[in-house]
């Protein structure tokens, strides 16, 4: 369990510095070409990222329902590890794609370590 809470955290974290530096460098044209669509987008992400460090916190806290919160969490990072790397493949940012992969991989990862606990039946 404390694979997935770590990384949950860590994730999480790493989400939201992500588009803060994305942000900050001026990385984020849709802002004037899609402003709709990021915003949405960003709300997902933003979303997504608090539900992971929430989660973590909560496993490593043990925290009732917290094996339940977390494999919700997962699931919106498995989501967005799936939908994003399409944007960035479009771009040729490989080392980017290949960063989703092993997210993808991580979180899967810990859906299984989540499901294998008693708490979750």
């Amino acid at each position: 369990m404390r694979f997935a809470a770590w990384t949950g955290l860590v994730v999480g974290a790493m989400m939201l510095a992500q588009w803060l530096v994305f942000i900050a460098a001026g990385q984020v044209p849709e802002f004037e070409t899609e402003p709709y669509a990021i915003a949405f987008h960003l709300v997902a992400e933003l979303a997504t990222a608090c539900a992971l460090i929430v989660s973590g916190a909560l496993l490593l806290r043990g925290r009732r329902r917290a094996v339940g919160f977390a494999l919700f969490a997962f699931g919106m990072l498995v989501y967005t590890s799936i939908n994003s790397p399409g944007y960035f493949a479009q771009l040729g940012q490989w080392p980017l794609v290949a960063m989703f992969a092993l997210v993808l991989v991580a979180s899967l990862a810990a859906v299984v370590q989540l499901l294998e606990l008693p708490a979750a039946a």
